[in-house]
């Protein structure tokens, strides 16, 4: 098996010369000692010492085609019997269509590029979903409005017919008339109006009717685009992944050539190595992965003679293990070597002064100095060992990838690196949660599920230690997602019940908080750039339908960094510089800008009076009636009503009632603006609790001096 080795390694370097257009020779020795161990003329142990030396000389005059070693195998091998040639004709008729597909090449930056542009595909469809929906909501207002229309017409047929009539019986009371007063001339103009206004309606409800089927035929298209899309965006990604198993002769070649150099003996194995990775990730790791081959050799497996003491197996074992975990690939790379030396690494630790002698540190904390910059445990200088660049370059280029490296280490049995990096995907299923005023993707693969949790319980377990929720049979850490990304934390006051998003990876479990979950989607990953991609828990950036940029968190490293930090305050090693957990917050908590709630049933005094207050920094709902009201009562509890009277299904005067009835609303001010401004309407309004009462059409400065003065009133 050696011998074989080594003539694949010669092979493999002929093979690079012929790529670089340089002159090779007919490696005749190589050949010969081959030849003779197959027939055993030679002896095996001949064979291994002796053709290394055939395999390793090579003149620049020398000459090879790979066809003689390829010829060889026909004379060694025993082929007395006949080939059966003769196949009958229906093996013929399988066979044939089984020959191999046509392959192109294309270039990586062209399939890259093509990747982005289907990208960018799916979020135009994306905002043109967004816009079709905005047009199909002002179908549905446009509807009410005709409707609403079609009702003031008719009204206003029966009143004209009315007054006709009775001016009719008025004068014929006078005098005798034998003309019906519709016939009559000075009325025909004020019918031929009114028939006129019926026909613009019929008109504006079959232009709404065209509408309603351009917009359903629109959903239909852009449904099936999705699709196509969809399909196109996987293929690309599945020309862009290849197999780990592409990577592993290289590494088995750098092993061996390792062990030729330091005298050792070492096989690599390597499990789940058909696992697909992205192309452009494999790339990046396969300088480190070779490093940490050469580092296991150098640094971890240990002499043949050792080995023998120490009754190990002469050949030592480098394993390369991939695996999947939610949005992580996980590479864990491990020997069965004598483990990483603690007392060295302290030794030359405190010798280049970034350790304290007095100082006492946990292995995990140790073994993170040897990837310091230029740190190096060897005692001698060599090709593969001693000049101190290696895992600090190994560990950069980690970070720089998104991703995680942690070491573990036994002495005597071996040490094992586990690297988690991002698994990049242009398109992924998402979770949209809002944290604030922000809003954040997180990658469906890695949630287990959403739960809703009663704020009490919730501020009841944040009281604890270590706060948990259990789930599906699993205790669950509890983490606030404000504590994670360190930002400022805004809880809004009317909601009763909290989300939690329950994330597994691998041993960690987490019950992450936050303010709302808006639904899941399928969103497209965005690269953020180096700058951005080294900070932890940022996996990409996606652009939404409007045009905002939203980050894709990756809560695992968000997670395992707020566990380490938990863990080294609960030992003492770090003063707590502010509380792990919040303590319980009060139920109410002042907006930083108010919440006003404008109900009114015509959609320009919507528009407007929104237009007015948000240039006013305040945040504004709307409801186009008052049973759409109370629906969005149940959700948030505004600062101020604006209330308009008359509405259909629910008018304003009972939408103040049921406000004033319920104790959740009761406090909220109420100001009425409609064009009722009698005093008979105005007194019901404040007979029912209505704080003011303005008339149509309005003063804005007026709106807002009232507004701010009920404002200020209900915070005193």
């Amino acid at each position: 098996v050696e011998s074989l080795e080594r003539g694949f390694d010669r092979l493999h370097g002929l093979v690079q010369r012929v790529a670089k257009r340089q002159a090779i020779a007919m490696p005749a020795h190589a050949i010969a000692r081959f030849e003779g161990l197959v027939s055993g003329d030679l002896p095996v142990a001949e064979a291994i010492s002796e053709p290394d030396a055939a395999v390793v000389t090579e003149t620049p005059d020398e000459v090879e085609v790979q066809a003689p070693i390829a010829s060889e195998a026909p004379v060694v091998a025993p082929s007395p019997r006949p080939a059966p040639r003769p196949l009958p004709r229906f093996e013929e008729e399988e066979i044939q269509p089984r020959a191999p597909q046509e392959m192109i090449r294309v270039r990586s930056d062209l399939l890259d590029s093509l990747v982005n542009y289907a990208g960018e595909v799916s979020i135009y469809r994306s905002r043109l979903e967004q816009q079709i929906s905005t047009f199909r909501f002002n179908l549905v207002e446009f509807e009410t409005t005709v409707s609403r229309l079609r009702d003031q017409l008719r009204k206003l047929e029966l009143e004209t017919e009315a007054q006709i009539l009775s001016r009719y019986q008025r004068e014929a009371e006078a005098t005798e008339s034998v003309f019906d007063p519709l016939e009559l001339d000075r009325f025909s103009q004020l019918q031929q109006l009114s028939r006129a206004l019926a026909e613009s309606v019929s008109d504006l409800t079959s232009i709404q009717g065209l509408l309603d089927d351009l917009t359903r035929q629109s959903e239909t298209l852009l449904l099936q685009q999705s699709r196509v899309s969809s399909d196109l965006q996987e293929g690309l990604m599945r020309t862009r992944m290849v197999p780990f198993d592409s990577l592993v002769p290289s590494l088995r070649r750098t092993l061996r050539q390792a062990a030729q150099e330091l005298g050792k003996r070492a096989q690599l194995k390597v499990e789940g190595a058909q696992g697909e990775m992205d192309r452009n990730l494999l790339e990046r790791m396969k300088a480190p992965f070779e490093h940490m081959m050469r580092n296991a050799l150098a640094h971890g497996i240990e002499s043949p003679e050792e080995r023998l003491i120490a009754n190990k197996p002469l050949d030592g074992t480098v394993g390369i293990q991939v695996s999947r975990e939610a949005t992580e690939v996980v590479l864990r790379v491990s020997d069965d070597g004598r483990g990483l030396d603690r007392d060295a690494i302290r030794r030359k630790a405190i010798e280049r002064g970034i350790l304290k002698p007095d100082v006492q540190l946990s292995d995990r904390d140790l073994y993170g100095f040897i990837l310091e910059t230029g740190f190096s445990t060897a005692e001698t200088v060599t090709q593969l060992a001693g000049r101190g660049v290696g895992m600090d370059v190994v560990h950069n280029e980690i970070k720089q990838l998104g991703g995680s490296l942690a070491i573990d280490s036994r002495h005597g049995v071996g040490t094992t690196f586990v690297i988690r990096l991002p698994f990049t995907l242009a398109v992924t299923q998402a979770i949209l949660v809002r944290l604030g005023e922000g809003t954040y993707a997180v990658p469906m693969s890695s949630v287990q599920g959403v739960v809703r949790i009663a704020r009490s319980d919730l501020d009841r377990r944040l009281a604890e230690a270590n706060p948990s929720y259990a789930y599906a049979g699993e205790d669950y850490l509890i983490y606030e997602l404000s504590n994670l990304l360190n930002v400022s934390q805004s809880r809004i006051s009317d909601e009763t019940q909290m989300p939690l998003l329950m994330t597994r990876t691998g041993d960690q479990r987490a019950a992450v908080r936050v303010d709302a979950v808006i639904g899941s989607r399928e969103i497209v990953v965005k690269s953020v750039g180096p700058q951005i991609s080294s900070v932890p828990g940022i996996f990409g950036a996606t652009i939404m339908g409007d045009g905002s940029v939203v980050m894709i968190l990756d809560l695992a490293p968000l997670v395992r960094r707020h566990a380490a930090l938990r863990e080294r305050v609960a030992e003492g090693e770090i003063a707590t510089p502010a509380p792990i957990m919040p303590a319980p917050t009060p139920a109410v908590v002042a907006r930083r800008q108010p919440l006003i709630m404008v109900v009114d049933d015509s959609i320009t005094m919507r528009k407007v009076t929104t237009r007015v207050l948000e240039r006013n920094e305040m945040d504004v709902v709307t409801a186009k009636d008052g049973l759409d009201a109370v629906e969005k009562l149940q959700e948030k509890v505004p600062d101020v009503v604006l209330l308009d009277v008359e509405m259909p299904r629910m008018d304003g005067y009972e939408l103040a009632t049921y406000m004033k009835n319920d104790a959740r609303l009761k406090l909220v001010p109420i100001i009425m603006i409609t064009s009722r401004t009698g005093e008979k309407h105005r007194q019901r309004a404040l007979e029912i609790g209505v704080e003011r009462y303005l008339g149509k059409p309005y003063q804005e400065a007026d709106l807002l001096r009232n507004l701010q003065e009920t404002l200020r009133l209900s915070r005193a």
